[in-house]
């Protein structure tokens, strides 16, 4: 597979922009790229962006940015996307077929983890992984998801088999699990195949085998069932990092894996069955690649990657041109795509088998493809891209193939036609026959559907040169079969398949029906023939006329046009014709004037051209001119027609024109004729006669057979019998036998003629013995005529099984001869069932030839089978069926031998281990010195003994001197060092060095290159050494093996500058060995007499130590004393260390040995004297480890702060009471925090003073001491902090009196304070007290209404009518204007203009609300009218009086006094026209009330009282506003009714209606009433919608 790069898709960007997921359409046209931005980029087959959408969370509320899409797969159609992100949901998108289409979510399941990844195999399955280990499926279907299978580990990949009917899920322990839908007959197992190393991040499914990598930077290729069948590692190379993703092709014979930076590609090769690695693809700045996608036909690889960019990719093995017209592109070996290089249109031809695909050739007009491989052949219609495989066995390119049918392929090899529908992937059928040309087949493949037929499917064909066979290639078997005399030159089917029309070399054209088995001729010499597509009309050409059948069924009805041209043709006759007829025009012309066209034999001659003879005759007669029509008819000889002519004129020459054309039929020897003459004339005899001298038996016959007088006549019977059976005419003679009652003559010439329908039906009822005889030979005939598949029924009828058997072997009706065979005895089905069993196994359907084989006691046959075709497990499996396993062993071991013995090593292997035997296998290998195979054996079979076999080979190989294969073993066998030791044994140094420098680390290369230059010595050993670089490395390395001998030697020749460096090594190793005094000497030699001052020191000799030190080295004298203070202190002598520290003037060493130790005393005695610089920075070390400790450690800053406070110093001691910190013991923290301030009162200036209470003050408020913080406060004065620290402790009295009595300005502070706390707290009862207006709107705040009003009764009348308005306000918005009504009812309504508003609203709601045109509403109107009363009362006494306000609150009070009157006299029966009234005086008043609902309650009041003229009226002005209202504008109302009333016409349009409108039985009853009124007749002015 070669990878070609084409063109970038996706820019990358700078940073890290992962590209999560990819996805190709099932139909090729679509690509969709997902971004780390969670929106889908849509492109298309040529790589142009045309479309993009934005996916969206589970949950909006934790934002768009809350998941990542990792999964996505086109559905089946490719019209439908599925999502799978990591908020636990999978979204089905639907985009539509075209470009643009709006993208709906049609599907989505919600999950209990995230998604990790996802497959769309089939029409409504989604397969998908989840971070909990679960491999789940989701039906778009039914839109419920399921549970496959569960494991416990996060699922890092998913990928399905070529077919999609198997998934393979890999989990992040390594575990890789297969599951099938379908397993295709595979056999192979399901659940855990293998435990991986990695977690499998790469992993795909190839046809032959399973690839899966990862963080390992290692490929293994695994078996069916799991097994390693290879290893690529590249966990060595450093240029390689981990691989991340993998992708097979749609084929599934190449692979691809993705890294860093680079493609990795793998191929599969049939041959070695093993995976080829191909030159891998490297980009540089690629980076890491995150998804691939290969496109469904294999042509285009698409690579995501780390930083958002999309490369494209053509994947190809091979291409070439084809005849400069199309494009082939091998894609995989058993895939190709052509291309019309002209139109772009491309076809993909696939093996389904995994053939390689041998050859493609266009045939057919450039239309057709036809491929080979090695058992099947691939055909392809390019136009409706229809492809086929079928099995093929290979016959040496001798094929012919026919494309005229467009349904059909006809292939036509040895004598045998092979029938191929496209798209179809089993043959159509075959047939035997010796003429192939597509004129003389006719096949016809569902081309005009019937009712009641789902397939309708037939072929007719040639036999031989006379007779045609008709097939059903549904049921495979024989529907008719028609003998001509004749040769026949053409046939065709009708588009149904019913009718055969077929034309002999006689040109006489011939109608067959197949259900009838009628035959008819319709047509002589038929030159062109022809069905009308799309129809059953027929079209034909005889001479000069063009026939037409309209209706097939009535073949005698035919429609005949002339054809014209004479001189052009050739045709003299027809020329000279109109030559005579235009004279005859020209003189009559001359002669009388005119138009010479109009005479009477002009018309007639040109009727006589179009052979319209009756037209001419009838001319004729018009002008009398009989004997001119007799004439006529005379001279075409057509006697009939003058005999009728002449009978119907009374001519009295009509016997003579009889026996003229009596004698004239004789003379010119057209006995035929002259018998139908005879016969219509009624003179049977004399017609037979003729017949008979005419040849004509069958004619005679049938006369015969019509008419009984002339069967009475047995001679004659007998003399039309003799002359049927010499003409061959048998099955007319047997007609005539079995119709004068001869069965015996007609059954044996039925017999002769073979027509054995007939003879089998007289048999039934005349010779029943003989109808068994009669099937087998009916069979025998069909046999000799090829008709395999149709002798095969008449054979079982005849009870013939054998023969039965062997017509449909012969036939290749496999099928049925397997039905057949399954009918006889044992012996029997033995000989054949084998037979059919190759057939089976030559198409590969094994499963069926091992039943054959196995019911023909053939089961070796079937084990060879399978073991040829290299199915081993499935032989070994039949045979541990049908043998004993010590048989099996022996057969499969014996077999093995013999393939050794012919070489076939592999084929032997599979034997042995298959019969479980691999230790025989491995001995075969290694007895062949096949060690490489042997070793792969071991690795597979025994792989703890891989590593000895290697080691043990390598032994081997030694002992023969093959010392580079030794090394292979050795090495592989992980033994590097046997390998150099090998070399070295054999006195090869390079190949020791060059092992040492490749296999064994880093410095293994060094050691061997040393014993090299060892075994040299002197100077070769400095020039080896020198050449390879490691002369001074060596150096080190002697010294370090303490060779010093060789090391001095090196140094002395080579490196002199090294020679301290060994004497320093040489040294330590004597000091190693407790050799002291002469360590002490290479020491000195070495210039490093500090080192054995420190020899001494370490082995605690002080003497030799301080001896050494004064006489070589001065500076260590003081490091030998502090090793005698260290062992001091060790022994806990600290009097003694501190003497020997301050001799070696390490005052420091001596504080910081009394610091380790905890004797602070002693560190801050030692510091104040030596080092008193230090001892402020020691003091707060102190301080530092005494809070460290706890407990131990406050006690100890107690004990140091009264240590400064019995010293003086107040400041340290005030720092460390300040430090005192212990969360256990709060009265201990406010004693020392107290002595702080009282030591800082007393001793320290004021301004560190109140420096110290500040401190103090905010430490007793935390531990709740605020009393404490507060008189320290005041005990300097600090007011306002100790106001602050009462407020803290809720001490509101004493910071009140603080206040008042120290500092009054902070009394409003104070208040203020315990006013929000009260707030704050919620203790309202208590604000109350202290401020009524913050309690009241916190009693708002709270929606306490009820506890706000009766607190505000008690304040006075402003405020509690202010919180009374803002209850009305909020009861209104809450749509409870009456108990805003009642609350103003119960409080008053003052005139304040601010309350005008709430006021209007509450009348407005009032008026508009339903329901109260009734008695029940009294009380509500009432109290709308007491709150109006007293709100106008109130306005009389503001400022507010007689201002347009007021007016219109009175005109409302009037309105609610109305309705309230009303209400009340609704009440009472006699005060029904009161109310009335009231309903017709508010309509004075529409411009503050709703005007539809007040017309409406007038026209219902009026109704109600009997004055129907002002119900109709106000009842029609309801239904005009009602329109109105609907079209929003009063423009359209007429006021003619109104002209002298008050009633106003400008009022405002109510936005809504206040009566139900529409269907409601309300408008129902008004339209009806109107209607009543106007005499059944709505007007069109009060229509209602």
């Amino acid at each position: 597979m070669r990878l070609k790069h084409l063109r970038t898709l996706l820019s990358p960007q700078d940073g890290a922009a992962k590209v999560t997921c990819m996805a190709w359409s099932q139909n090729n046209a679509k690509f969709a790229v997902c971004t780390v931005d969670r929106v889908v980029l849509l492109y298309d087959e040529h790589g142009e962006r045309r479309d993009k959408f934005s996916t969206k969370p589970a949950d909006m509320k934790y934002g768009r940015k809350s998941y990542m899409v990792k999964g996505m797969a086109f559905s089946p159609d490719s019209t439908k996307i599925a999502i799978g992100q990591t908020d636990n949901i999978i979204y089905v998108y639907k985009i539509g077929e075209d470009w643009g289409d709006k993208k709906v979510i049609c599907n989505k399941f919600i999950q209990t983890s995230a998604v990790t990844c996802l497959q769309w195999p089939s029409e409504y399955i989604i397969v998908f992984g989840l971070a909990e280990g679960k491999v789940r499926l989701a039906n778009t279907k039914t839109n419920k998801s399921s549970t496959i299978y569960g494991t416990e580990s996060y699922v890092v990949s998913l990928t399905t088999n070529c077919s999609g009917k198997g998934i393979l899920s890999g989990h992040a322990d390594g575990t890789i699990v297969r599951y099938f839908f379908d397993d295709e007959g595979s056999g192979e197992s399901q659940g855990k195949l293998v435990n991986h190393p990695c977690p499998p991040y790469a992993l795909a499914w190839a046809t032959n085998s399973i690839m899966a990598a990862g963080c390992d930077r290692r490929i293994i290729a695994y078996g069916k069932e799991g097994h390693v069948l290879q290893t690529f590692d590249y966990s060595r190379d450093p240029q390689e990092r981990e691989f991340t993703t993998a992708v097979a092709s749609p084929g599934g014979q190449s692979v691809v894996l993705g890294s860093y930076d680079r493609l990795r590609v793998f191929n599969w090769s049939p041959q070695r069955s093993i995976w080829e690695e191909a030159k891998p693809k490297e980009i540089a700045n690629l980076y890491t690649i995150t998804a691939l996608a290969w496109k469904r036909d294999g042509s285009r690889l698409c690579v995501g990657t780390l930083c958002g960019g999309v490369e494209q990719f053509d994947c190809y093995l091979r291409r070439s041109i084809y005849k400069k017209k199309f494009e082939l592109t091998y894609v995989g070996p058993s895939q190709v795509i052509v291309k019309n290089l002209s139109s772009g249109t491309r076809v993909v031809l696939k093996s389904h088998y995994g053939y390689e695909v041998e050859e493609v050739k266009i045939l057919g007009k450039e239309r057709y493809l036809v491929a080979h491989t090695s058992d099947t052949l691939l055909l392809g219609d390019l136009n409706t891209n229809r492809l086929s495989e079928i099995a093929w066995q290979g016959s040496g390119g001798n094929e012919k193939y026919f494309f005229e049918n467009e349904s059909v392929c006809m292939i036509f090899n040895a004598g045998e036609l092979t029938l191929v529908e496209y798209g179809n992937n089993d043959t159509l059928g075959s047939v035997r026959t010796e003429f192939m040309n597509p004129r003389l087949i006719s096949v016809r493949i569902n081309e005009r559907c019937q009712r009641g037929t789902e397939d309708n499917k037939k072929l007719a064909y040639l036999v031989d040169i006379k007779t045609i066979a008709i097939v059903d290639l549904i049921g495979g078997y024989n529907i008719g079969t028609v003998s001509h005399e004749s040769h026949v030159d053409w046939l065709e089917l009708n588009e149904t398949g019913h009718k055969l029309l077929f034309k002999d070399r006689k040109l006489r054209l011939h109608l067959y029906d197949i259900e009838s088995c009628s035959k008819t001729m319709i047509l002589n010499f038929c030159s062109y023939v022809q069905w009308v597509p799309g129809s059953d009309v027929l079209v034909a050409q005889n001479r000069n006329s063009l026939c037409v059948w309209y209706n097939i069924e009535a073949p005698e009805r035919v429609t005949m046009f002339t054809i014209r041209c004479f001189c052009a043709l050739g045709q003299v006759a027809k020329a000279r014709f109109l030559h005579e007829t235009n004279e005859i025009a020209d003189q009559v012309s001359r002669e009388y004037g005119g138009e010479g066209t109009d005479f009477y034999q002009v018309r007639a001659r040109l009727a006589m051209l179009e052979k319209n003879y009756k037209l001419a005759e009838m001319i004729f007669l018009e002008q009398n001119a009989v004997e001119e029509a007799m004439g006529m008819y005379q001279e075409l000889h057509r006697w009939d027609e003058c005999i009728v002519v002449a009978e119907a004129k009374g001519h009295p020459a009509l016997e003579n024109l009889r026996r003229s054309y009596y004698q004239w039929l004789m003379d010119t020897q057209q006995e035929e004729r002259a018998g139908e003459l005879q016969e219509s004339q009624g003179d049977g005899l004399a017609a037979i006669s003729l017949y008979l001298k005419a040849g004509l038996p069958a004619k005679a016959a049938r006369l015969v057979l019509s008419r009984e007088e002339l069967l009475a006549n047995t001679e004659l019977v007998e003399h039309i019998t003799a002359a049927l059976i010499k003409g061959e005419l048998y099955e007319r003679a047997g007609d005539l036998f079995e119709k004068i009652h001869n069965p015996q003559q007609a059954l044996e010439c039925y017999r002769k003629g073979n027509a054995f329908m007939k003879a089998v039906e007289l048999a039934r009822l005349a010779f029943p013995v003989e109808v068994v005889k009669l099937e087998e030979a009916w069979g025998d005939h069909l046999v000799q005529q090829k008709q395999l598949d149709a002798a095969i029924n008449h054979y079982i009828e005849a009870r013939c099984s054998i023969k039965a058997i062997e017509a449909a072997l012969g036939a290749r009706q496999w099928k049925k001869a397997i039905y057949i065979l399954d009918l006889q005895d044992r012996n029997t089905g033995s000989k054949y069932y084998p037979l059919v069993a190759q057939h089976y196994a030559s198409l590969q359907e094994y499963e069926i030839a091992e039943e054959l084989y196995t019911k023909g006691d053939r089961t070796k046959d079937a084990i060879d089978m399978y073991t040829q075709a290299g199915h081993w497990e499935q032989a070994h499996k039949l045979a541990m069926k049908c043998m004993r396993p010590e048989d099996v062993s022996l057969l499969y071991i014996t077999q093995a031998q013999e393939m050794e013995k012919q070489g076939k090593y592999r084929e032997a292997e599979r034997l042995y281990v298959t019969v479980e035997e691999p230790d025989l296998a491995i001995t075969m290998y290694k007895k062949h010195k096949l060690y490489d195979d042997m070793i792969r054996l071991v690795g597979k079979h025994h792989p703890d003994l891989l590593s000895d076999t290697h080691l043990h080979l390598g032994k081997e190989l030694k002992a023969e001197g093959r010392l580079q294969e030794a090394e292979y073993h050795y090495l592989e066998a992980q033994e590097w060092k046997a390998t150099v030791n090998m070399y070295q044994d054999s006195g090869l140094w390079e190949e020791a060095y060059r092992v040492a420098r490749t296999q064994g680390g880093a410095n293994a290369h060094k050691h061997v290159a040393y014993l090299w230059a060892k075994s040299l010595g002197g100077e070769a050993a400095v020039r080896l050494l020198t050449k390879l670089g490691l002369l001074e490395a060596s150096v080190d390395h002697a010294a370090d093996k303490c060779s010093f001998e060789f090391a001095f030697e090196l140094s002395r020749l080579a490196l002199k500058h090294k020679t301290p460096e060994i004497h320093l090594k040489y040294a330590l190793y004597l000091e190693d060995e407790g050799k002291f005094e002469e360590a002490e000497a290479e020491f000195i030699r070495a210039g490093k007499p500090k080192e054995a001052v420190l020899m001494f020191v370490h082995n605690q000799n002080w003497e030799a130590a301080q001896r050494v030190a004064e006489a070589h080295d001065p500076d260590s004298v003081a490091e030998v004393l502090v090793g005698q203070a260290r062992r001091a202190l060790e022994e806990k002598d600290f009097q003694k260390a501190e003497g020997l520290l301050l001799r070696a003037q390490r005052p420091g060493l001596a504080l910081s040995y009394y610091k380790e130790a905890g004797l602070w005393s002693d560190a801050l005695r030692i510091c104040k004297d030596y080092v008193p610089g230090q001892l402020e920075a020691l003091q707060e070390e102190y301080e530092r480890e005494a809070t460290k400790k706890g407990a131990r450690g406050v006690e100890g800053l107690v004990e140091q702060a009264r240590h400064w406070e019995q010293a003086g110093e107040y400041s340290h001691a005030v720092d460390c009471y300040l430090k005192v910190r212990d969360s256990g013991n709060s009265g201990l923290m406010e004693k020392c925090w107290m002595k702080a301030a009282e030591l800082s009162i007393k001793f320290l200036p004021p301004q560190r003073n109140i420096e110290v209470v500040l401190a103090v003050g905010p430490q007793l408020i935390g531990i709740g001491k605020h009393n404490a913080a507060a008189e320290l406060y005041l005990n300097l004065d600090l007011v306002k902090e100790a106001i602050d620290a009462f407020i803290e402790g809720e001490e509101w009295n004493k910071a009140k009196r603080v206040a008042k009595e120290l500092d009054p300005r902070y009394e409003d502070y104070v208040d203020q304070c315990y006013k929000e706390f009260l707030k704050n707290q919620g203790k309202v009862d208590l604000l109350v007290d202290v401020d009524v207006v913050a309690a009241l709107d916190l009693y708002v705040e709270q929606g306490q209404w009820d506890k706000c009003i009766e607190t505000a009764t008690k304040q006075n009348y402003k405020i509690l009518h202010k919180y009374v308005a803002l209850y009305a306000t909020h009861l209104i918005r809450e749509g409870s204007s009456a108990q805003a009504l009642a609350l103003y009812v119960q409080h008053g309504a003052p005139a304040n203009p601010q309350n005008f508003g709430i006021y209007k609203r509450i009348f407005t709601d009032m008026v508009s609300s339903p329901g109260t045109n009734c008695a029940e509403a009294y009380h509500s109107w009432a109290d709308l009218r007491d709150v109006l009363f007293n709100l106008c009362e109130n306005l009389v006494k503001s400022s507010e009086a007689n201002s347009p306000a007021h007016e219109e609150f009175k005109t409302m009070l009037l309105i609610a006094h109305y309705y309230a009157t009303r209400s009340a006299a609704q009440s009472v029966k006699q005060l029904e026209t009161v109310a009335a009234r009231l309903s017709v005086s508010l309509l004075r008043h529409t411009q503050l009330l709703p005007v539809d609902k007040a017309f409406y309650e007038a026209g219902i009041a009026a109704k109600a009282v009997g004055w129907e003229n002002m119900a109709f009226i106000f009842l029609n002005r309801f239904l005009d506003l009602t329109d109105a209202i609907e079209e929003g504008i009063l423009d359209g109302l007429d006021h003619s009714d109104f002209q002298d009333t008050d009633i106003p016409f400008e009022v405002p349009l109510p936005a809504k209606h206040h009566v139900p409108t529409s269907h409601s039985p309300v408008c129902q009853d008004v339209l009806k009433f109107i209607s009543q009124w106007c005499g059944g007749l709505p007007s069109t002015s009060f229509s209602f919608q």
